[in-house]
């Protein structure tokens, strides 16, 4: 079976180039030029620069890596969710290494308040006045490490400022610096002492990144560079690579990657599969659809097009969606997973032609 593509838009082929295609490349053809319709060469340098900063301290899971950038490019926050010990936090920290934002990491634990997240007003003796007091969450780059070890209360007081980039205290807003991003680790095996995070608080995420064990190879190598290291610090000669205003200029070139109707409808038509599907208890919201149009542009900008392709849907679906949605209880004892649920859906909806 063979499947028909149509041409990007712009781009005609009359009879004759057609039938020269088919015959193959001629002296004409072979001078024709396909230039993108956006200047991604400063994006791709860039990017290519942290990926090359980073494998130098991470071993493998170039997937991850590739969906952290999606995330800065979307501007949409993460959950990194993996066992102890492969490397969720240094990844988050080796990435913020390579930003020239501000940093700040906030250790969850079950007695942290909102206040110690947020802020709180300080009253000044010189003044008699209280004067608010900015919490660690006024950064650009926030990691927040074992997210769900703190109660409700405090993973509500993270609602406002992941969704809308602002805090309102003692009804005053402080809007956040932009870029704001927030990356959460998890694990998803110890239960003691940890909290199910609110399904409004997961919908704010862009991505949740599943982390595996690394392969032998990987383990060896892994092996290898801790022996080569002598007691140095691992991140000591990571380079900045993207600043402030590179990050907000690329971000918004990723808004005008150009996406055809057709690909629109197939994001609508998998999301709504989710809410009709009898394997699932909870389908997806129209946050998730803007979010996976929002991440394939970024992968699609990753690759150094302009367009994006179903390629580029199919990757952003899995780490958008498998969050969002619940399983069937019934289905759940069964062992089936939100993953294989979405990948049958994927299969399922056909791919516009």
């Amino acid at each position: 079976m063979t499947e028909e593509f149509n041409s990007p838009e712009g781009i005609n082929l009359d009879k004759g180039a057609q039938a020269n295609d088919a015959a193959g490349s001629t002296p004409e053809t072979d001078n024709i030029n396909f230039t993108s319709r956006i200047d991604l060469s400063g994006l791709q340098q860039s990017i290519e620069a942290v990926k090359s900063e980073i494998s130098s301290v991470i071993v493998g899971q170039q997937k991850m890596i590739d969906q952290l950038l999606v995330a800065i490019l979307s501007n949409g926050h993460v959950l990194l969710e993996g066992v102890p010990g492969v490397a969720k936090t240094i990844t988050a920290k080796l990435l913020a290494k390579t930003l020239t934002l501000d940093f700040s990491r906030i250790q969850f634990t079950p007695d942290l308040m909102p206040s110690d997240i947020l802020g709180t007003s300080v009253f000044d003796m010189a003044s008699s006045k209280f004067n608010f007091k900015k919490g660690p969450i006024f950064s650009n780059f926030v990691l927040i490490d074992e997210i769900n070890r703190a109660p409700a209360k405090t993973q509500a007081a993270l609602f406002e400022v992941m969704e809308e980039r602002q805090i309102t205290i003692e009804g005053t807003t402080y809007p956040m610096e932009a870029p704001f991003l927030v990356i959460a680790t998890q694990n998803p095996i110890e239960q003691e002492g940890t909290y199910r995070l609110p399904e409004a608080q997961l919908d704010r995420f862009l991505f949740k990144i599943a982390i595996d064990y690394p392969k032998l190879d990987e383990e060896v190598a892994i092996l290898q560079r801790e022996n080569a290291l002598h007691d140095r610090e691992k991140l000591e000669n990571i380079k900045k690579i993207l600043s402030q205003a590179d990050i907000l200029k690329y971000q918004g070139v990723v808004k005008h990657i150009v996406i055809e109707p057709q690909l629109i409808e197939y994001i609508a038509k998998i999301v709504t599969n989710t809410r009709e599907n009898a394997f699932l208890y909870l389908g997806a919201s129209p946050r998730a659809s803007i979010a996976i149009l929002n991440a394939a542009k970024g992968f699609a900008a990753l690759r150094g097009r302009d367009f994006v392709t179903p390629e580029d849907i199919k990757d952003s679906a899995i780490p958008v969606l498998r969050h969002r949605i619940m399983v069937a209880p019934e289905r759940e004892m069964e062992g089936l997973t939100s993953e294989q649920i979405i990948k049958q859906i994927i299969d399922t909806v056909e791919i516009p032609r």
